[in-house]
């Protein structure tokens, strides 16, 4: 049985008796998007299938350090991190090419830590958009940079004079993959034997920078493949003495790293719903309406959408990154990027988002405020022509310009709470306030270069 046909739990049951597997991986994603999981032995995953297992639910208490969040409700000392039930996920069953023949599931929290569980909070999502006939189609793409480092030679190095795996600006060049050939397959490959295969694979702007466009599927599948690709990236590339960042902006000489999101709406029975050739460049009323809410909520959620203290490092003018909730109409200098096509092309390119997003998170914003549009029949402000960094924008149209501003918005925005619940909003929006005081703690090198002698 090939892991691509799992479906159910006695599909399960027989792919692991079939290639007697004494041991399964099962992995989880957490608040920033990382993978925490373990190996279960045969026994012991098996029994788990129907009703599941416990995970210790510091990993909804804890940051990308590990160190525990002080200001959560949901975990922490005072409720002694017990164990929280996950559930397998059948249908998530991966091949794993990298470790001889293993098999990998995802698995999620059901329960009180659903609420705030990033998948559970992508599903509440999507249940409210099924309620509203809609069926969502979504395409991540992410560029990183690769270097010829290792976990030890970074940290020997302090983060610098990094040796990226090209030496300079080459977008598109056939010289950089060619050369880089081995690489660029070995990633191919794994991508697809994983079942989150690219359709499109590059060199971008930058020493060392790939941009990877992940096949579309509906949504959830989208996001589970996005967040798979992130990490099985990171270890495809350490594998080979090499290291992948999916850092917002790793460099101040160098743009960003986007994680743009591409999306279509389709009815339950699978019509396109973007698109409607009576309309000025074929824009249904409803693509209008799910662009319009997006626009206007994006600085409500915006720490869902730029959720680390480096994503606004990216967000700056003349990088490639958005500054405000821009819409245009095949501009790459907006927030948000109408693409015209045809019934099956039509979409909308989400381009605010980094790389460094959790994409469960970042999706539930993405389509949330687009149902919010249509609920409301939201109007959007008028396209952009030409360069959107060199337009003035009202304030309400203004992103907040810190992770701190940003968590104050959404704790605060009554739509956030309606979308994603009290236990999420007040839950993310702490871990935000976190990461913004944990960043305040320490003292950065500019800082010292620039007042130790002198001030």
């Amino acid at each position: 049985m090939d892991a691509k046909d799992v479906r159910s739990i006695e599909d399960v049951r027989d792919i692991i008796e079939e290639r007697q597997l004494s041991h399964i991986k099962v992995g989880l994603f957490d608040t920033d998007g990382v993978m925490r999981g373990k190996y279960m032995s045969k026994d012991k995953f098996l029994s788990s299938l129907d009703k599941g297992f416990g995970f210790c639910d510091v990993v909804l208490g804890w940051d990308v350090r590990d160190q525990l969040y002080d200001n959560v409700k949901y975990t922490g000392w005072h409720t002694g991190y017990p164990d929280a039930t996950v559930r397998i996920i059948p249908e998530s069953c991966r091949e794993l090419p990298l470790e001889n023949g293993g098999l990998l599931f995802l698995a999620e929290f059901v329960g009180a830590a659903e609420a705030i569980c990033p998948r559970g909070v992508l599903r509440k999502v999507l249940k409210q958009a099924k309620a509203l006939g809609l069926h969502i189609e979504v395409g991540f793409e992410y560029e990183f940079f690769v270097f010829n480092e290792t976990p030890e030679s970074i940290r020997e190095k302090r983060y610098q004079s990094l040796k990226p795996m090209a030496p300079s600006e080459f977008g598109y060049s056939v010289i950089r993959n060619s050369v880089e050939s081995q690489t660029y397959q070995n990633l191919l490959n794994l991508c697809d034997v994983m079942d989150f295969p690219i359709e499109g694979l590059h060199e971008e702007t930058g020493p060392g920078v790939l941009e990877a466009a992940i096949a579309h599927d509906e949504a959830l599948k989208s996001a589970d493949k996005a967040a798979l690709f992130k990490t099985f990236t990171k270890i495809a590339m350490q594998k080979e003495g090499k290291m992948a960042t999916f850092m917002a902006r790793w460099s101040p000489d160098y743009p960003g790293q986007s994680g743009h999101i591409h999306l279509s709406v389709n009815d339950l029975s699978g019509a396109a719903l973007f698109y409607d050739e009576s309309k000025p460049d074929n824009i249904s009323d409803i693509m209008r309406h799910f662009y319009a809410g997006q626009q206007k909520l994006m600085p409500d959620l915006l720490a869902m959408i730029a959720p680390t203290i480096n994503s606004y490092r990216r967000l700056v003018p003349g990088f490639w990154a958005p500054t405000e909730a821009s819409v245009g109409m095949d501009n790459r200098t907006c927030a948000i990027r109408l693409i015209p096509g045809n019934e099956n092309s039509q979409r909308i390119e989400y381009r605010i988002g980094a790389a460094d997003a959790n994409p469960y998170i970042i999706l539930a914003a993405v389509i949330a405020s687009g149902l919010w549009g249509i609920e409301n029949r939201a109007e959007p402000e008028p396209l952009v022509e030409g360069n959107a960094y060199e337009k003035r924008f009202p304030d309400y149209l203004q992103l907040p310009y810190t992770l701190w501003d940003a968590a104050q918005r959404l704790k605060k925005s009554p739509i956030a709470r309606h979308y994603f619940g009290d236990a999420f909003v007040d839950h993310f929006s702490a871990t935000r306030e976190w990461e913004e005081r944990e960043f305040r703690k320490h003292i950065s090198d500019w800082e010292l270069d620039r007042y130790f002698e002198i001030i």
